[in-house]
């Protein structure tokens, strides 16, 4: 038989009808002793064998509409088998020659009388199965194979039902029927695998149609196994066992990797308050990140700091000074980090910042000077607020350095900080004593690292406490336009 329609085979099709003839005349002594329930499987047994007679007549026989009704027929035999074979031997022998045929049938072999595998109990976790199928009859019976090993069952009966479950409720395993009226099979799994919630859960085609390119394109749309009609229930439900451990697994790893992406951001939101997110970065991503030691590399340094602070804070209670200094280092710390600056401490109301570690930009110096600009330039709508809260209005030095100095973790193993070493450091602390309130100070190599444009004041030339060498400073004034 191919997929479209071919010539039924008279022998195995009349051996299933003389099989089905003989169980029904077995029914019939036993009708009256049997459960309603048992009555009702029979009744859709002899309902599936009365289509396949209608089927069996017709010239030409559709192959995916005779397994949908072997699959029925199957599908009853075995769970009466299961129901009343004990207590009924010559029934179940009637039923066990039935499946034969239908195994017979569905092998497409005439005259070879293949036995029914042995069924067995499979041992698996409860799972949430949808099975999408356009026929009644082979969704209840999908549904009552499946709540018997404790899997709860939900059933649509095409396609769009199913994206709206799916949509509504977190499936384990979808067993999908391909030939369906509203929305075909393949759409249904091409729209499974293409959603970004949906596309790890296991889907299984249940399918009469047996073409090898068919399953290859479902296989490759991403259906998980390929199961012909009248499916083997041991068989499907080992499939259904392994695709809900495979669900589980992901379910498990999302979860894990929920988890750390969480943990991760709660690390960077914590630490980033007392590390520059570059920092941060160079420690969570890199695992020589907490090494310690460092590496030569050439920064511009920013010192600033509030002009006769000390002097300040005495006129002011404490909580009026943490109110000022909170203030002032919240206004610039989102300067200098918008500006790529690394923090490396803040020392009372001194801030320390490196532009050029722990990565290198080509424009560190320029980057640098634009950043005390706007620092200063802040100062203003800080001092508005200190002037509505009743506190003093303060002003800042601020002075840039360039040079090479030593960046990397300092300390020891059991406390360390991602620090600067150098000479250069301690020219910028230098340079800072001398500033005044609203200036900014930078040293003759900083000045040599700026893009032409600045506007620069007057230049002097400084003797300080430790430093031998005359050091030659210049006022910035505004940048470029």
């Amino acid at each position: 038989m191919s997929n479209g329609s071919s010539q039924t085979s008279t022998q195995w099709s009349d051996h299933l009808l003389r099989a089905m003839a003989d169980l029904r005349e077995h029914y019939k002594r036993l009708q009256d002793g049997l459960t309603s329930e048992a009555q009702d499987d029979f009744a859709h047994l002899f309902d599936g064998a009365d289509r396949l007679n209608t089927q069996l007549a017709a010239p030409e026989v559709n192959r995916h509409d005779l397994m949908n009704v072997l699959t029925a027929i199957r599908g009853y035999a075995e769970l009466l088998r299961e129901d009343l074979g004990a207590e009924h031997t010559e029934l179940d022998a009637a039923l066990s020659r039935l499946l034969s045929a239908v195994h017979t049938a569905h092998n497409d072999e005439p005259g070879e009388q293949n036995p029914i595998p042995e069924q067995r109990s499979i041992a698996s976790d409860p799972g949430f199965i949808l099975a999408v199928d356009d026929l009644q009859e082979n969704r209840e019976l999908v549904a009552r194979y499946l709540s018997r090993s404790g899997h709860i069952v939900v059933t649509a009966a095409g396609g769009e039902e199913a994206l709206q479950t799916l949509d509504q409720a977190d499936v384990d395993v979808v067993l999908l029927d391909l030939v369906m009226p509203d929305m075909d099979g393949r759409e249904v799994l091409r729209r499974i695998k293409e959603h970004p919630e949906w596309r790890a859960t296991p889907v299984i085609v249940i399918s009469g149609r047996q073409d090898m390119e068919g399953i290859i394109e479902c296989i490759e749309a991403g259906a998980d196994d390929y199961l012909f009609k009248p499916f083997n229930p041991v068989l499907l439900q080992a499939r259904i066992k392994a695709g809900i451990e495979r669900k589980r697994w992901h379910d498990r790893e999302e979860l894990y990797r929920q988890q750390l992406e969480r943990n991760e951001k709660f690390i960077r939101a914590t630490f980033g308050r007392y590390l520059s997110d570059e920092i941060v970065t160079d420690i969570l991503e890199r695992p020589e990140g907490l090494e310690l030691g460092g590496d030569l590399r050439r920064v511009t340094i920013m010192m600033s700091d509030i002009r006769s602070f000390t002097t300040l804070s005495e006129q002011l209670e404490p909580a009026q000074v943490v109110t000022l200094i909170n203030r002032y280092l919240a206004a610039m710390t989102d300067i200098i980090m918008a500006y790529n600056g690394t923090i490396d401490e803040f020392i009372g109301d001194a801030i320390l910042a490196v532009f050029g570690a722990p990565q290198r930009r080509d424009d560190d110096a320029d980057r640098a000077v634009q950043c005390a600009l706007d620092m200063q330039a802040a100062m203003e709508e800080i001092n508005r607020l200190n002037r509505e809260d009743g506190l003093p209005e303060i002003s800042t030095g601020i002075a840039l350095n360039t040079g090479d100095v030593i960046a990397g973790n300092i300390g020891s193993e059991r406390r360390s900080k991602y620090g600067f070493v150098g000479h250069p450091m301690n020219v910028t602390s230098r340079i800072e004593d001398v500033t005044a309130g609203g200036e900014i100070l930078i040293s003759e190599s900083t000045l040599q690292s700026l893009k032409p444009g600045y506007r620069i004041g007057d230049s002097q030339e400084l003797k300080v406490k430790g430093i031998d060498e005359l050091l030659r400073v210049h006022h910035i004034l505004e940048a470029a336009p």
